[in-house]
């Protein structure tokens, strides 16, 4: 038992260091950057669109402020029943509508978008949600990014609580901030690559044409994150730039939302991690060990209920052992996870959450256990779109 125990402390312990690393690098590591010169690339803005019909026109308005015509603005109306593609068009954006039963997703919308640029294709390709917006000159920063390093570029994807936020919307935005700002920081504080995060992803256009985007993935973006790193292609942080979304009011939307994002993380921890390995030692490159380590972290709540867990084992073994290495491990392990958390709060929460309100985790990650269990029982495996303003926009 005391065997077992050691394993799987070392088990939960790895993780747990890789977000310790991450936040203290993020928080800490300055990491210059030489821009070289280039000629302004040509760039497009991809927007793929289910049933966006409240949130496209602001997203839009937003975007327009930021290229030269609106012609550089394509949205893909993706089996749309509601105003998405009138709307776009009274903003005088290019437009293309997709009608497939079948074929349903952010991906096939994507593949869709980039097909239609094919007779004059960019240099750039951004790819904004819409029902996002970009802070201000931030379509040219990433543009420029990737025309400076010739790879893919993420921004930092965000967002925000609604506007009435309970407890739970709190640190549930605070745990995106790590997830999506806090652990890619880090990485790209190291000089390492990082995984795709959704909307603010840009691309040579080259590049994401010879890449397969047409399926109905539930988490696109970072499958296609690790298929492009493991082609040569791993992609950047944008750390200059941030886009906003925002998380949905609704109880019902918040939980098909978290149940796609988690369950998709969770599968493509259990199918990719051991591909990234593999092709880390066969190519000989830190860069895919770098992010392998990553992909194994699972979602923070799921993380703390492991650490729980493992923890009780390894107290119940070393008191019938006498054999506490187990324990010190696990003791070690959540003293530096408890160091993660704070330092990526006191670097980059602040202005999301309380301290006082961090009392809310425990309640949140009881929130999580349903979820968690599903993937055992009941997992999602299709595309489903959140519905917005309590509006079932799925179909």
């Amino acid at each position: 038992m005391t065997g077992i125990s050691s394993i799987l402390a070392v088990g939960v312990a790895i993780p747990i260091a890789v977000v310790f690393v991450e936040s203290m690098s993020a928080s800490l590591l300055k990491r210059s950057q030489k821009a070289r010169p280039v000629t302004p690339p040509d760039f497009k803005i991809l927007i793929p669109a289910h049933n966006e019909a409240t949130m496209i026109g602001a997203t839009l308005e937003g975007l327009l402020t930021q290229v030269d015509t609106a012609e550089q603005i394509v949205v893909v109306a993706d089996n749309c029943t509601d105003e998405t593609a009138a709307i776009a068009r009274n903003h005088a954006v290019t437009v293309l509508e997709r009608f497939d039963d079948q074929l349903r997703g952010k991906g096939y919308a994507l593949d869709a978008g980039l097909q239609l640029m094919e007779d004059a294709p960019p240099d750039v390709v951004l790819m904004i949600d819409a029902d996002c917006t970009v802070e201000a000159n931030g379509v040219k920063r990433i543009v420029q990014t990737v025309a400076e390093s010739g790879r893919p570029v993420q921004a930092v994807y965000l967002q925000r609580p609604p506007a009435e936020p309970s407890l739970k919307d709190l640190v549930s935005a605070f745990a995106f901030r790590v997830k999506n700002w806090v652990r890619p920081k880090g990485l790209h504080q190291l000089g390492q690559p990082v995984l795709l995060t959704g909307s603010g992803m840009a691309f040579p256009y080259h590049i994401i044409r010879s890449m397969p985007l047409a399926s109905g993935n539930i988490v696109e973006d970072m499958q296609l994150g690790l298929d492009l790193a493991l082609a040569g292609h791993a992609p950047l942080l944008e750390d200059r730039t941030i886009v906003w979304g925002e998380l949905p009011a609704e109880e019902a939307a918040a939980t098909t939302q978290r149940t796609r994002w988690e369950h998709g993380h969770l599968h493509t921890l259990l199918t990719q991690v051991p591909r990234l390995l593999v092709a880390a030692v066969k190519q000989r490159r830190f860069g895919l060990f770098a992010l392998a380590l990553e992909q194994a972290v699972p979602p923070l709540a799921l993380l703390v209920l492991l650490w729980g867990s493992v923890g009780l084992l390894s107290i119940l073994s070393s008191a019938v052992s006498s054999i506490w290495i187990p324990t010190f491990i696990t003791g070690i392990s959540g003293f530096l996870l408890l160091a993660g958390i704070v330092v990526a709060w006191v670097g980059f929460g602040r202005d999301t959450i309380p301290f006082s309100k961090l009392v809310a985790v425990p309640l949140y990650i009881a929130w999580k256990i349903p979820l968690y269990i599903s993937f055992l029982f009941k997992r999602q495996t299709a595309w489903v779109r959140t519905s917005r303003d309590g509006v079932d926009a799925a179909d």
